[in-house]
């Protein structure tokens, strides 16, 4: 995925000026934003998440087609979109066991993406913008596996952020069983 993904960046470099692109390494999709917080948290949210990740099996994800965030007309982030079975309800696993930690409930609902680029100010041409978007609506992107959920500290930056991992937490195993009914 991540390699079709830099094949069509390339593409859209030539028609889309002014977008910060998000390198190779970059790329990875967001489960809940937390803002700001204070070093104390660390240890309760890793514990809120120790108990809710590794219920969920390893699962495969399928990115499909671009948009923007927020709309065509203040475009900010250009995406690619996700799909997976599970990843909804992990989200929603994630948001439930933060609660207690001090996290508010998202207000907006969950949009699974990969952010690739970002504009600081959107000043293109808009009806070029939304042909690259048709362009690439339903482009498959491939598939890959999510197995581990990552808590990153995210230090913003003139050149982009800059993100270090704080705690990897596995996901589950898959498994298999044969079973017998007698």
């Amino acid at each position: 995925m991540a390699r079709k993904i830099s094949e069509v960046q390339s593409q859209l470099k030539q028609s889309l000026p002014g977008i910060r692109w998000v390198s190779r390494e970059g790329l990875h999709f967001t489960l809940k934003f937390l803002g700001a917080v204070r070093e104390e948290k660390i240890v309760p949210i890793v514990d809120a998440l120790q108990e809710v990740v590794p219920a969920t099996p390893r699962f495969s994800i399928v990115g499909r087609g671009i948009g923007v965030f927020p709309d065509i007309r203040r475009a900010r982030v250009l995406w690619v979109g996700l799909a997976a079975e599970p990843l909804a309800p992990l989200a929603m696993k994630v948001e439930k066991a933060l609660e207690p930690v001090g996290f508010a409930p998202e207000k907006r609902s969950f949009r699974p993406h990969l952010t690739i680029g970002r504009w600081r100010n959107f000043d293109g041409e808009r009806e070029l913008l939304q042909r690259e978007i048709e362009r690439w609506r339903q482009y498959d992107f491939g598939e890959t596996w999510v197995e581990e959920v990552v808590l990153f500290q995210s230090i913003v930056k003139p050149e982009g952020a800059v993100y270090s991992p704080l705690q990897v937490i596995p996901l589950g195993q898959q498994t298999t069983a044969l079973q017998c009914k007698m």
